[in-house]
């Protein structure tokens, strides 16, 4: 089997995710083909040299519709003969084209792909696709559908999550992802975004709140509690999936969730041959890979059993592993990751997350993946692994080792 070696890594800053957000006016076809440029012109990919582009994307409707990743290669300097597919597994859509990329590789076919996602979550706006599971009865009821903040509530519930214990995460994911940026630990991935004039839009992740506290935190209101225990009434559906629970704890509100934000993120992976050929030193190969379905309701708890998978591939254990990256969607989905397996805090997003800089949906998969490489490297550490949970019931997960 050949071995899938990851090459490079960059991402734009995130943007806030609204009209007033620095990327507001840049399209998801033009901070892709960003980009693909950087990765094209930091590695010299000219020519055909790549098997495919494979761009991942939650909302695919209107400009992100239509087969963005070839739109994006022909938007790009990249040849015209490199062909673009594009996917959509919700949050996880960066993360599972780069594993898609390297399956392929290790299958045989081709020697090199760029992978990644974009999400402009100020002009498309989440859920604008819609979903067969929120919207047809005939799934939405026997499945007993719920929004994500409903979820992240019920794990809370369910596995005894406080509010003060989600709080306290998002004051330590904001106070790391500060010190990051002030460290320029982020320096080695970021590709600034430029407008048509060559002028700086943005360099720095926009929707940082470095001096958030638990006393802010503490005045915020629970964000999904009246759609739980109001009209539409999601709690009521939630509880005759759980029956064991007696009601739903509403914990999470919006600063101790992801920030709605814009982002790009890309990641060039390719064979042994490929590297030689152009002359690239590998920074790490892809050692396993997993994805898992879990209970669609309660729907992010996916991290832990797809974490499980992934270590049983590789033969690992949660100890082998030296540095974590699990998606903050929410404050809940991290805790019970830490609760489920009881790594050492300080190993599990070191430098801070979603909740802090914000969750690009189809790229934030691609954008920890760098972020993983880039803290591996600067710690002098060898092995990481990233995983996410995933809208709907699913998880997936890698495993990287520096080489």
């Amino acid at each position: 089997m050949t071995e899938a070696f990851i090459y490079d890594a960059i991402r734009t800053p995130r943007g806030r995710g609204r009209p007033d957000g620095a990327l507001h006016e840049v399209t998801a076809l033009r901070l892709s083909a960003l980009v693909l440029d950087g990765l094209r012109s930091r590695n010299g990919l000219d020519g055909p040299v790549l098997e495919d582009v494979i761009w991942g994307n939650a909302t695919q409707v209107g400009e992100q519709g239509g087969c963005l990743a070839r739109s994006a290669v022909l938007a790009s300097g990249l040849a015209e003969t490199i062909p673009g597919l594009s996917i959509n597994r919700f949050c996880a859509s960066g993360l599972e084209a780069v594993m898609l990329g390297a399956a392929q590789l290790q299958g045989g076919l081709g020697q090199a792909y760029v992978a990644g996602g974009v999400e402009m979550m100020s002009r498309v706006p989440m859920g604008s696709d819609g979903a067969a599971i929120a919207v047809d009865p005939s799934l939405a009821l026997p499945r007993h559908f719920v929004p994500q903040g409903i979820a992240a509530d019920l794990i809370a519930t369910k596995h005894g999550i406080s509010r003060c214990a989600a709080d306290a995460y998002a004051v330590e994911s904001q106070a790391r992802a500060a010190r990051a940026w002030e460290e320029d630990r982020f320096a080695p991935s970021i590709l600034p975004v430029t407008d048509i004039n060559g002028l700086t839009i943005l360099e720095r992740d926009e929707a940082l709140r470095p001096g958030t506290d638990r006393e802010a935190l503490a005045a915020l209101t629970p964000s999904f509690r009246e759609m739980g225990e109001q009209m539409p009434g999601f709690d009521a559906v939630a509880l005759m999936r759980y029956p064991e629970l007696e009601r739903i704890e509403h914990i999470h509100h919006a600063g101790n969730s992801s920030a709605i934000v814009d982002g790009a993120a890309g990641v060039l992976v390719g064979s042994k041959g490929f590297g030689e050929a152009l002359g690239l030193r590998p920074r790490a190969r892809i050692r396993a890979m997993a994805r898992i379905g879990s209970e669609p309701t309660i729907m992010l708890t996916g991290p832990v059993p797809v974490t499980e998978r992934v270590l049983e591939q590789a033969g690992m254990e949660i100890g082998d592993i030296d540095l974590f990256e699990v998606n903050e969607a929410f404050s809940s989905v991290v805790l019970r990751f830490l609760q489920a397996f009881d790594p050492d805090p300080g190993k599990v997003n070191v430098n801070g997350g979603a909740i802090a800089m914000g969750h690009p949906l189809g790229a934030t998969g691609a954008m920890l993946l760098g972020t993983l490489l880039d803290e591996l490297e600067r710690s002098d550490k060898s092995t990481g692994l990233v995983t996410l949970c995933v809208a709907s019931g699913m998880g997936v997960a890698m495993i990287l080792e520096r080489v």
